[in-house]
């Protein structure tokens, strides 16, 4: 004992003086104290952190409603302090509730809901709230219009950081000239450090809601910050879901066990966790099973086996015929089969016992049939390499497992070491009981106390794979037992069986839970919002399937904007969200950006110095967690946890979108040398045909045909005969090119060639044709028109690098 202990001791009553100046504390007075732990560390940072809540609570409440959102923010510098005011269109908040929503913390409807929401806990906004009593001491301000309601109501309000609860400076109705929606006025201490992270934040919420409208009034700005809708789609409806059984721990396990209203384990499977139906429990059952009683040695009635004779001396009174019909048929019956388990050898006891009660008119008691599986198991499973006085030693189980061990080792194994580590083997099974019941981790320590001792003694060896090898075949042998699982009130009360369940429910294969609690962006919605607000040359998306953690569903999306006008000095700008909500600081705390930095970016196109951590070049990198129940690293939701099942998910997303960007870098980069090709001929080839010209004496010849042919394009030239006019494509390429031609003529087109038509525009007429041309072969269009028309022809379908047009 130390001597301040020892001090402390000797002091009487000091334990209830302690005990005097202990007291609970409110969760508002914890984060009275502790802010910082919220996001509100600074006033640059809980500026931001405050409209983030904001925003995010008015964009959940307006989705919920079906509404397509209007958020209006605006900062006003007032005094010594920062006046936010956040408005949205929502559904509005009723009278009753919305105290409650602004001045109670963890106060909401989300947090047991197994669904996607961008707030989860109840503490952001009436954090917000109470950040700003603590730094202005001034209330909020809150004016809110339910839809369908004649008037607004307007309250001012704080928290009682004593008690956690709202306290009303001000509740009266107002008027207002929205038809629906909340507005929230608060004021506290701030200034505009972090200007760039507001601005972020808010783009990037564009980005990943393309959906909302979103307006930004701010002090030293002339013009609002405004990001209109790039769709009118709103996210799809999410459904709560129960957890998958791939996710859940045993602590939650157990607690989901002690509250459940089922009797029996298969119905409480199917009760609380989604994707269990009827097939999927008997799976879970039975793992739970082998795990929970282990599965039954089977033995063969080998030939030294005296089954008939051990059985007739087993049963007695019963008359000469119908005590040799019984031994009899047990015996053949035994024989037959290739291993017998104990519960397996009643069942025929029991079968023939039956039977042989019905054809003699006899009783075959519970004793007797006792008896005759005493004596049938001591045949086909007896073993005693000891045995007292004059009886002799029995060992009927080495020979079957010799038989396995041949089996499941190498052939460079001899007898010798098999036949020892059999023996050792049957030894220990023996010892484990009279039924020979073994569960897969007690087999797995038999075998490796067997092979341990025969490597001592017998100077072998017995890796790895041997003993694995014995011992997946040794359990594929084991028959499960019939044994009544016990009831869920018994599991709950058995940690072992508890443990024994999860191991099952994770051991089987259960399919992904449904997605219909989330609500991802979708890859093409992706892409869009990143050609909303970044002009870029290339765009790519990928969303993956749905995954568990924690027995939390989730989804991962990543996005990719490269080129154009996107910044190539420095790194690539990485953007980072969960549940549609950017996260906007602690980027180096994020496991999003873990993974980013440890995929090498030089196999996909871009520059990564040192070959790792960020990489760099005009790109933009996003990526997207929807969960309904995202593991942050705080309760600020600045970052996500490391867990390994969000990196895979995150690294796969992002590794699916970069393999678009390579291909796009590698074309571009084989089209750059091809322009680069088609310049140096274009430049020699006219040089080469003025001179060949004035050698022979003849006219210059048309170099556009051999270039094409040089370059294996794909030309597209325009022959005249009279009024006849030909396009003729040649495709001097090895693949088939799928063309869009258009040709527009002043005067009107006749007898156009079939695969064709025409379409009059004020006076022009465009003809158009989508030809199909194989490598090596040529397609014509043919059409009559006046002789002093005039064309102008247009090519999609073929790179411009690939295209040669003399028309």
């Amino acid at each position: 004992m130390s001597s301040f202990q020892s001090q402390l001791g000797e002091e009487e009553g000091i334990a209830d003086e302690l005990a005097e100046s202990q007291r609970e504390i409110s969760i508002a007075e914890f984060f009275e104290k502790n802010k910082h732990m919220l996001g509100f560390d600074s006033g640059a940072r809980g500026l931001v952190t405050a409209v983030k809540e904001a925003v995010d609570n008015a964009l959940d409440a307006c989705e919920e409603a079906g509404i397509r959102p209007d958020v209006y923010v605006e900062i006003r510098e007032v005094g010594d302090y920062y006046r936010l005011i956040v408005e949205d269109n929502g559904p509005g908040i009723t009278k009753e509730q919305l105290p409650k929503v602004f001045g109670k913390l963890l106060y909401g409807s989300r947090f047991h809901a197994r669904e996607q929401s961008r707030g989860q806990q109840g503490i952001g906004i009436s954090a917000a709230v109470l950040y700003s009593q603590l730094t202005s001491g001034k209330p909020a301000k809150i004016t809110s219009r339910p839809k369908g309601q004649a008037e607004a109501q307007y309250f001012e309000l704080i928290i009682d950081t004593d008690t956690n609860e709202p306290e009303i400076k001000a509740d009266e109705p107002t008027a207002w000239d929205r038809s629906h929606g909340t507005r929230i006025e608060v004021e506290m201490e701030a200034n505009m450090r972090a200007r760039a992270q507001l601005h972020d934040y808010i783009k990037h919420t564009a980005v990943v809601n393309p959906h909302a409208r979103l307006e930004l009034r701010e002090p030293g700005s002339d013009e609002p910050l405004k990001f209109e809708r790039g769709t009118d789609q709103l996210p799809a409806e999410t459904e709560e879901i129960r957890p998958h059984p791939h996710g859940v721990e045993l602590g939650t396990l157990i607690k989901m066990l002690e509250a459940t209203e089922s009797y029996s384990v298969s119905g409480f499977l199917q009760e609380e966790f989604t994707r269990v139906g009827k097939k999927t429990a008997d799976k879970v059952c039975a793992g739970f099973r082998d795990r929970h009683f282990g599965r039954a040695m089977g033995w063969s009635a080998g030939v030294d086996a005296d089954l008939d004779s051990a059985l007739t001396d087993a049963v007695s009174n019963k008359g000469s015929e119908a005590t040799d019909f019984f031994a009899a048929e047990v015996t053949s019956t035994l024989t037959s089969r290739e291993l017998t388990a104990r519960h397996e050898l009643r069942e025929v006891v029991d079968n023939v016992a039956d039977a042989t009660e019905e054809e003699y008119d006899v009783t075959f008691g519970s004793t007797v049939r006792d008896n005759a599986v005493e004596a049938a198991w001591a045949e086909l499973a007896g073993y005693d390499s000891d045995p007292d006085g004059e009886a002799e030693a029995r060992d009927r189980l080495t020979s079957d497992l010799y038989a396995v061990v041949d089996e499941a080792t190498s052939t460079r194994k001899d007898d010798e070491t098999k036949h020892g580590l059999a023996e050792r083997l049957a030894r220990r099974i023996a010892a484990g009981g009279e039924r020979h019941r073994a569960t897969e981790a007690t087999l797995r320590a038999w075998v490796d106390e067997a092979a341990a001792d025969t490597e001592e003694y017998d100077d072998a060896t017995v890796g790895e794979t041997a003993r694995e090898n014995v011992v997946e075949t040794l359990w594929s042998r084991m028959a499960t037992v019939p044994d009544d699982l016990p009831k869920v009130k018994e599991v709950a009360g058995d940690r072992d069986a508890a443990s024994a369940l999860l191991e099952g429910m994770r051991e089987t294969d259960i399919l992904a839970p449904p997605t219909d609690c989330l609500a991802p962006i979708t890859d093409e919605l992706v892409e869009a919002g990143l050609k909303k607000e970044f002009d870029a040359d290339f765009y790519a998306a990928a969303t993956r399937d749905a995954e568990v953690h924690g027995g939390d569903p989730f989804i991962v999306e990543a996005g990719i904007a490269y080129g154009g006008e996107l910044d190539s000095e420095g790194q690539v700008d990485l953007l980072r969200f969960a549940n549609r909500v950017p996260l906007v600081y602690q980027r180096g705390a994020c496991a999003t950006t873990d993974v980013v930095k440890s995929i090498g970016w030089r196999n996909y196109g871009l520059d990564q110095p040192g070959g790792s951590g960020m990489p760099s070049g005009p790109a933009v990198v996003m990526i997207h967690v929807a969960s309904t129940n995202v593991p942050f690293t705080s309760e600020s939701k600045d970052a996500l946890a490391n867990l390994p099942e969000i990196e895979d998910e995150i690294e796969l997303a992002v590794r699916e979108a970069a393999r678009e960007l390579k291909s796009y870098l590698n074309k571009r980069r084989s089209l750059q040398k091809r322009r680069e090709k088609q310049d140096v001929l274009g430049r020699i080839l006219p040089e080469m045909a003025d001179k060949v010209s004035a050698v022979v004496g003849r006219e210059r010849p048309n170099i556009e045909g051999a270039m094409a042919r040089i370059m294996n394009n794909v030309s597209v030239e325009r022959e005249h005969d009279g009024d006849t006019v030909r396009l003729v494509v040649e495709n001097h390429s090895d693949r088939t090119e799928e063309l869009d031609v258009t040709d527009i003529v002043s005067a009107e087109p006749s007898g156009v060639s079939d695969g064709a038509n025409v379409v009059d525009l004020d006076g022009e007429w465009f003809v158009k044709w989508s030809p199909s041309v194989a490598g090596g072969e040529e397609a014509t269009l043919e059409y009559t028109v006046a002789d002093d028309a005039e064309f102008d022809v247009n090519v999609d379908g073929v790179e411009a690098e690939k295209l040669t047009v003399n028309a």
